[in-house]
């Protein structure tokens, strides 16, 4: 390869991006359905394949698993907090995958599954107490903080390790 060639630069959206993109998608839809009990049924197992791909691939392809994935989850049940609520939880999750990958990058791997169980888990639901209180009060406001913690963690740690094994195998 020449120095001509090698400055040619890639284009993000390649097909072999967009089918990866896809596949954790569709693993964002199986995940989906596998619920942490919690007051609103939108406690699951969706954001792991987005976490996996923000650590593995990047900040906007994680970022475009997590947000659908969520967006797939209020689906199966709904959308309880209305499609505009669900909207911004979508976004507050592309930042908190982007926080789990600096994290993991910068500092640690398993000081981003702290940063990103606390984030998703503590933090998303106090952003989202003027949604929450009027709609169950202080109750719902807890309950969603347990599930979320408990989810949260399941997702993120499973995504950080599933990430370390694939990386020491060599596969990305």
């Amino acid at each position: 390869m020449t120095k001509t060639e090698a400055k040619v630069k890639q284009p993000y959206w390649t097909p072999k991006r967009i089918a990866r993109m896809a596949i954790f998608i569709a693993l964002s839809a199986v995940g989906s359905f596998i619920k942490i009990p919690s007051p609103t049924g939108t406690v699951a197992l969706d954001s792991l394949p987005g976490y996996f791909s923000a650590v593995a691939w990047g900040y906007l392809e994680g970022g475009i698993v997590i947000a659908l994935g969520h967006i797939l989850t209020a689906a199966t049940v709904g959308f309880p907090m209305t499609v505009p609520v669900h909207i911004l939880v979508a976004v507050t999750m592309i930042a908190w995958a982007a926080i789990f990958r600096w994290t993991t990058m910068k500092i640690h791997w398993i000081a981003g599954i702290i940063a990103g169980t606390f984030f998703n888990g503590v933090v998303a639901p106090v952003i989202f107490i003027p949604i929450l209180l009027p709609l169950g009060g202080w109750g719902l406001f807890y309950a969603m903080v347990l599930s979320l913690v408990v989810a949260s963690f399941v997702n993120v740690a499973i995504a950080g390790v599933a990430n370390q094994i694939v990386k020491k195998a060599g596969y990305i």
